[in-house]
């Protein structure tokens, strides 16, 4: 969130908070509607594995942006924001190994 010193009278913090959430519901917004935009014009002849690796990207980008402002890891010591965000990479690790076996059950259905 955005930041305050004691020489700042209530207004201007309650409009330095506004100021924080209308830039933070923007970014998340503009991240979406690319979102949108790919699954819509995305060639039929491309991969749709590169388009499901953008869309995962941009979901943790999302996420992370959220993490940082609105649970105010953005503001907390170097440590702690590994220690919480560090046990992230189990789940990135976990999507891809989804991703994986999935493929390969598809796989041995399809050569049954």
């Amino acid at each position: 969130m955005a930041h305050f010193d004691a020489s700042m009278t209530p207004e201007e913090i309650k409009a330095a908070k506004m100021k924080t959430v209308i830039k933070v519901t923007a970014i998340l917004a503009a991240i979406t509607i690319l979102e949108f935009i790919l699954a819509i014009v995305w060639p039929d002849g491309f991969s749709r594995t590169m388009l499901y690796i953008l869309f995962l990207g941009m979901t943790f980008i999302k996420a992370g942006f959220i993490i940082m402002e609105f649970m105010h890891l953005g503001h907390e010591t170097s440590l702690l924001k590994f220690v919480i965000l560090f046990p992230m990479l189990f789940l990135v690790w976990l999507c891809v190994a989804l991703f994986v076996e999935g493929q390969a059950i598809i796989d041995a259905f399809l050569n049954w």
